[in-house]
């Protein structure tokens, strides 16, 4: 038998303390608020209905003695349907819990949904007074223990931090060492055949795409088409159900496990999170949670017409971080994730929304504040993706510290360098040492900057040097979805060829770019799959295929076990080189009181660049002489490595074929330690004064 108390306003959310449930929501401006409770037989039947007898400020509370974890409920907010003064309350739809800790029950798309009349002339003017609690998601009440066995994050440095960005059901989806009940979950991410394939590639953290509960947009549904990124976020404190192996109710659980599972591996957890607008859409959405809770409070909206809302996104709303409710409820989620599933860091969608006020873009914004300050956020690694599509979204390098960012420009350049793109050459120079250009003028250094050639987001590796035109016509869209920015090249063919001449060169191109990640200074972070030679048949846009064009394929035939191959030594060559990762910017100076710069850039006669040969359009050869290590290092270097002399060609010039060393009064030798033309030969000595270089190569030697 239940009995119901008034309960407390904190904490937020249903709270289980072993007697019964805390239930407690943030409302405004609602005029009253209701639990709806429902039984899992017949499912989703309503089973009682409370009032929130209590209000303290602006949060609504009661406790329910005899209530146990498992329970499924809702919420129901009344209030003033007046859109063009900012409200949205209707009743009759039934709303998840912002702080559900986990959900049960899938969206099911029907004209109840919608707090309006669809096909009325009115739009969202009119009133639609159908219940929708049959077809939405429910929140459920959990029970939070967990015996976590002494997990410790593994606490890896950023220069030592290698990032493999992954989806989990795409990850194992096709893995024939995982069992098949645990392909594409958290536990299938968690098997002994995927832990083997991050730690033998070199990998310190997987970056999760988002796994928040997200509901899957009608437009899709309509065409047969999900979701599958998930950047259409519902729940920022429930895991997605979808990803449970053993269905709702045990997704919580195996998060845990999983992230366990790869802490002892000596395996971060970062996840990509989208605090930056929810899946309700624009002012024709869905009612599926915020919407009906307090619409004026957790959105923003244009203050010259309340019924719209601002779209700094691209998605139909920007959340109201200027709220103080609404950035607890972000700052409460971030912990949370932290706390209590043990994650170590954090990748934010359009990073930028989370710098804007009302007044536009501010570099010291409360968000920006409070994490800086945080005892537990300030600690985790935190990633922006800097930009949004609003007025002066462009934010990359002004970020402060501690936030590291996705550097775009990283991306552009190596690609337009390797595909033979005139006027590169300072540019590569800059990025590959850091981008001290970009990061600098915030105080930061070199690890600021998240490197990377692909992501989720466009070509995958192969397809760079595959197609130069996106494929998106799966997607329902008549291909007009996607960039047409890839700055790829096919080298001769479009698409798949029988050419060796072609492959041969792409595979080149390919282990160069890849190549180019190991040897620069900042964060590495590398696309699931790219080291599989992945192909999504020219789709850069698969945001909505949940099928073999996402899915990793791990049937490997000879030069794609090559591949991995040369992706696991290029990254072991990193680890074996602190002279490619430390945290310090070249500066082009003696070292201590040597005669060896820093860094010395060379030409292909072994001759240093001059500014006529920086501001030569057509040269696309560089050579990078690092000297680094107790004698030298850097500038600013503390660290305790030996001293080292290592030498990266870079060729990109289809007339260049030889490189003459540079005359550095030494009797040591080079040792070639690398060279993408031939990536299974071992290292060598090199007696020669010259060395022959292939186009589209890239050399690393140590001086020996």
């Amino acid at each position: 038998m239940l009995q119901q108390f008034v309960g407390h306003p904190y904490p937020l959310g249903a709270t289980w303390d072993g007697r019964g449930v805390n239930f407690a929501v943030f409302s405004e401006n609602a005029a009253s608020a209701e639990l709806c409770l429902f039984s899992q037989t017949p499912r989703d039947s309503e089973s009682a209905r409370f009032m929130l007898r209590g209000r303290t400020g602006d949060v609504w509370h009661t406790y329910l003695e005899g209530l146990k974890p498992g329970t499924v409920y809702g919420y129901r907010a009344d209030g003033s349907y007046l859109p063009r003064e900012a409200h949205r309350f209707n009743r009759h739809k039934l709303l998840l819990d912002p702080y559900a800790k986990a959900t049960t029950g899938k969206l099911i798309w029907d004209d109840a949904l919608y707090g309006y009349v669809g096909g009325d002339p009115r739009e969202d003017l009119s009133f639609d007074a159908r219940d929708s609690s049959a077809f939405v998601p429910k929140s459920v009440v959990v029970d939070p223990t967990f015996d976590w066995r002494n997990d410790k994050p593994p606490e890896i440095p950023w220069e030592r931090t290698v990032i493999y960005e992954c989806h989990v059901k795409g990850l194992t989806a096709r893995h024939p060492g995982v069992p098949p009940e645990l392909r594409g979950t958290y536990l299938g991410l968690a098997s002994e055949p995927i832990i083997r394939h991050l730690t033998e590639l070199g990998v310190t953290a997987v970056e999760l795409l988002p796994v928040f509960h997200f509901v899957d947009q009608r437009t899709l549904a309509r065409h047969g088409l999900v979701n599958y990124w998930g950047y259409n976020t519902i729940g920022y404190f429930a895991p997605e159900a979808r990803y449970a192996s053993a269905g709702e109710g045990r997704q919580v659980a195996e998060f845990k496990i999983m992230v366990q599972a790869l802490h002892r591996a000596g395996i971060e957890v970062i996840l990509d999170v989208v605090y930056n607008h929810t899946g309700e859409g624009d002012r024709l959405g869905p009612t599926l949670c915020m919407r009906g809770l307090d619409n004026a409070s957790y959105y923003r909206l244009k203050p010259n017409d309340l019924r719209e809302y601002e779209n700094v996104t691209g998605c139909g709303n920007t959340i109201n971080l200027g709220h103080p409710r609404v950035l607890q409820m972000v700052m409460d989620s971030l912990r949370y994730w932290v706390q209590d599933m043990h994650v170590d860091g954090f990748r934010f969608d359009l990073a930028t929304v989370l710098l804007r006020n009302d007044h536009g873009l501010d570099p010291r914004s409360s968000f920006l504040t409070i994490v800086q300050q945080d005892p537990v956020l300030s600690k985790v690694k935190l990633i922006a993706e800097p930009w949004d599509l609003g007025a002066d979204g462009y934010q990359l390098g002004r970020f402060p510290p501690p936030w590291a960012e996705w550097n775009d420009q990283y991306r552009d350049v190596v690609r337009k360098f390797w595909r033979g793109d005139p006027t590169q050459i300072a540019l590569l120079a800059s990025r590959v040492s850091g981008s001290r250009d970009i990061f600098s003028p915030s105080r930061r250094r070199p690890c600021a900057s998240v490197n990377f050639v692909t992501c989720h987001d466009g070509f995958t590796l192969q397809d760079l040097t595959a197609y130069q035109h996106k494929r998106n016509e799966a997607n329902g869209e008549h291909n007009r979805d996607g960039t047409d920015h890839n700055h790829s090249r096919n080298w001769g063919a479009e698409g798949p060829t029988d050419d060796p001449t072609i492959r041969a060169l792409r595979e080149r191109v390919q282990r160069s770019l890849l190549a180019t990640l190991a040897v620069s200074r900042g964060v590495v972070m590398l696309t699931a799959g790219d080291e599989l030679g992945r192909t999504q048949h020219g789709n850069n846009n698969a945001y909505c295929q949940d099928n073999g064009i996402s899915w990793l394929d791990w049937d490997l035939d000879e030069s794609r076990r090559e591949l991995l191959a040369f992706v696991q030594r290029i990254f072991a060559l990193r680890r074996a080189h602190p002279a490619l990762r430390h945290d310090e910017f070249f500066y082009g100076v003696p070292v201590s009181t040597g005669i060896w710069k820093d860094v010395t850039w060379l030409r292909p006669d072994g001759g240093q660049m001059t500014l006529q040969d920086w501001h030569d359009a057509q040269h696309r050869f560089l050579a990078m002489l690092i000297h680094d290590g107790e004698d030298g290092g850097g500038a600013q270097d503390t660290s305790a490595d030996p001293a080292e002399t290592l030498l990266v060609i870079f060729n990109a010039d289809e007339q260049v074929r030889r490189f003459t060393f540079p005359n550095l009064k030494d009797e040591k030798n080079w040792c070639e330690l690398l060279d993408t033309a031939t990536p299974g030969n071992p290292p060598r000595i090199v007696n020669e004064s010259y060395l022959d270089v292939l186009p589209q190569g890239l050399l690393v030697l140590e001086l020996r």
